[in-house]
């Protein structure tokens, strides 16, 4: 039981440094969050949960490797600045539009960007190919196969609470912002998302 606990600490500790960073997905949730509220953090989890199994197996039986796609990182960062280019140009076409109520494919939007900006993220992927993979690693010599399951749970959660109380604490916001503030808002998030794009870039070209 110690030695369960000890790992629960450690992937818990070790994975706030990737749930909670700053990225492009924190961005886009808080911007699907000031428009749906909660749901839209758990739809984001979602579909970043949809990607991240099955890269976390595939890591686990050494599928996935660097030596066998070298160029991987580079289509990453590209692809993902492209998507978070065209979120942002559709984010700020909105704030122009007449109606009050700026929308974003309600029903579908955040679960399809959790898995876009989780798929097309550099620095996600880098993340599990290096701290992550040593958790991998770690659950591994405790449990065998099966550790990566054990290792996936202690670390999901976070990823559902966190987007969670985002997305709902980004909806409180627009019930004490105004329409001009609220517009400013949502602008500066979405100048957010062209700066990780940019962002994604430099990693290619320095």
């Amino acid at each position: 039981m110690t030695q369960v606990l000890e790992f629960a600490i450690l992937v818990i500790v070790v994975s706030a440094s990737g749930v909670m960073a700053p990225g492009p997905l924190f961005a886009a949730n808080l911007v699907y969050g000031v428009q749906q509220g909660t749901k839209a953090g758990i739809k984001m989890a979602i579909g970043h949960s949809i990607v991240e199994l099955p890269l976390v197996v595939l890591l686990g039986i050494g599928v996935f490797s660097l030596e066998i796609f070298p160029e991987f990182r580079t289509i990453i960062s590209i692809f993902g600045a492209i998507t978070l280019f065209a979120f942002a140009a559709i984010q700020i076409k909105s704030l122009f539009r007449k109606s009050k109520s700026i929308q974003i494919n309600p029903k579908q939007g955040p679960l399809i960007a959790g898995i876009l900006l989780s798929a097309l993220n550099p620095f996600f992927i880098i993340w599990w190919l290096t701290i992550g993979f040593k958790l991998i690693s770690d659950s591994m010599m405790i449990w065998a196969f099966s550790g990566i399951l054990v290792m996936f749970i202690l670390h999901i959660w976070m990823d559902f609470v966190w987007m969670g109380a985002i997305s709902f604490l980004a909806s409180k916001s627009r019930k004490i912002l105004s329409s001009n503030n609220y517009k400013i808002l949502m602008g500066g998030l979405s100048v957010m998302l062209v700066y990780f794009g940019v962002t994604f870039l430099m990693e290619v070209f320095n």
